[in-house]
């Protein structure tokens, strides 16, 4: 087969991603990724806007239990779902369409036993972490009823974030946009009929919250479901006489698995420093965890445009193109730093607007405007590194995303650590969080632009020169 004939063979939406101008492109595939994670955020966001007014152990309550749901987060979507996507995007830039569809009921299979050690664990260890963390009295019981109804029904997460995964891997971002957007909406009155009741339907507090978040991942699930096994997918999955082959899993896993010892390496930074914030009272741990759902905000933002660049170098790596899978990753970390650095420096000039959104006890507010002053300038590079990791998702080169992740926990627990043995207090705790945002984007920068991926790649000067060299088939 030539060139061409493979050419006109090939999906349009591939096709888009191994050719199409690349600024224009990821901007037109962010823009409803960016839609669809600002609408999840927001469904967090929600959560903490009505759990807030059940007072502020009901606020550190839920910012006990954010990291941990976060860690679920993270890992359903960024680092297994990042595996899922990149798998199927690659199969597919190598025209391997019978692997791609099978790539499906593997990713499921993953999903599910991971829902399950998630709920193993956190139901069943709940107490003890949320008690190491600081919890105690009014704030830990809260966080244990909203924990166990959240993490009871982690399969609802873990099967939400895997379909989604898998149609993104595709290169197609609207679908799970539409759902999650949708699905917010419905989440907006849920949300506070289940908190405080109507009528004759009896308030459940903040187990309330808890059990309408389950209700969105349910209705989103069967939804993307219904998308995929429908003619307008791309990907034709069957389970009628497939077989499970470990070459497969290993194809998620190889990715997915070491994507996530980078997330639990940020979320065991965030909940460390929890632990630390916690020495300074109930009202610390409410300001800090309202101020840290800044930071899990810029997340999904940046994970509008991670998504896209995994499908693109997964895309233009199966099909051989390394030069313009390297163009595509610093034109995305270009729009990623940009973005977050925008939003870190509003934060920092203006972090009493972020924080009365959810209560307005002025120690909590205190507490939460000091983290943001500090670390809110330096979002950029938690921007920049989390955008080189996603890409190198795409790339299956995840090494030293990693080691910027554990970089930045070890410098963000030793200097923790020593801020407190120095009598440094919240400032000095705060402002080794800054650092370690600033390792955490350097590393992983320095590390890809230094040629860590393929080594020293030297790029065409022109779009001629950049076929000339793609390997043909």
């Amino acid at each position: 087969m030539t060139a061409t004939t493979a050419a006109a063979a090939m999906n349009p939406r591939t096709r888009m991603l191994l050719e199409a101008p690349i600024a224009p492109t990821l901007l037109r595939l962010a823009l409803p990724n960016v839609l669809v994670m600002l609408a999840q955020a927001g469904v967090g966001l929600i959560e903490t806007y009505f759990v807030g007014k059940l007072g502020t152990d009901a606020l550190a309550g839920m910012a006990l239990v954010f990291p941990v749901v976060m860690l679920m987060q993270m890992m359903s979507a960024g680092a297994i779902g990042g595996g899922v996507a990149a798998a199927i995007a690659r199969a597919l830039g190598a025209r391997r369409r019978d692997d791609a569809d099978a790539l499906v009921l593997h990713a499921l299979v993953i999903g599910l036993v991971f829902a399950l050690c998630f709920s193993v664990a956190v139901v069943g260890g709940g107490r003890w972490l949320y008690t190491r963390m600081g919890g105690a009295g009014g704030a830990l019981e809260a966080a244990l009823i909203y924990s166990n109804w959240v993490f009871a029904g982690a399969i609802c997460v873990w099967v939400f974030n895997t379909l989604a995964a898998i149609i993104r891997g595709t290169g197609n971002m609207a679908v799970p946009a539409y759902v999650t957007v949708w699905g917010a909406l419905v989440l907006i009155p849920l949300s506070p009929l289940l908190i405080f009741g109507w009528g004759p339907l009896p308030g459940l507090g903040i187990a309330g919250g808890a059990i309408a978040l389950m209700a969105y991942y349910v209705l989103g699930s069967a939804v993307l479901a219904w998308y995929l096994w429908s003619p307008r997918s791309l990907l034709r999955p069957s389970f009628k006489g497939l077989q499970l082959r470990w070459p497969l899993f290993a194809d998620i896993l190889r990715v997915g698995l070491v994507g996530a010892v980078s997330t639990v390496a940020t979320n065991v930074a965030i909940g460390v420093t929890t632990a630390m914030v916690g020495g300074f009272g109930t009202a610390a741990i409410a300001g800090y965890g309202t101020a840290s759902r800044l930071e899990y905000l810029l997340v999904p933002l940046v994970f509008g445009f991670g998504a896209p660049l995994v499908a693109m170098v997964g895309t233009c790596i199966g099909a051989g193109q390394r030069e313009r899978a390297l163009r595509a990753t610093w034109v995305g970390a270009a729009m990623a730093f940009g973005m977050t650095e925008a939003i870190g420096l509003w934060a920092a000039l203006f972090p009493a607007t972020w924080l009365s959104l959810f209560a307005s006890d002025p120690a909590m507010i205190a507490a939460g405007s000091q983290y943001l002053r500090t670390v809110g300038p330096v979002y950029g590079f938690f921007g920049l590194g989390l955008v080189l990791y996603f890409a190198s998702q795409g790339a299956g080169r995840l090494f030293w995303p990693v080691a910027g992740n554990l970089a930045r926990l070890a410098v963000a627990v030793a200097g923790g650590w020593l801020a407190l043995r120095w009598n440094g207090g919240l400032a000095g705790v705060f402002a080794a969080q800054a650092l370690a945002l600033l390792v955490y984007g350097v590393v992983i920068g320095w590390a890809i632009a230094g040629g860590a991926w393929f080594g020293r790649v030297g790029w065409p000067s022109s779009p001629a020169g950049l076929l000339r060299r793609v390997p043909q088939p």
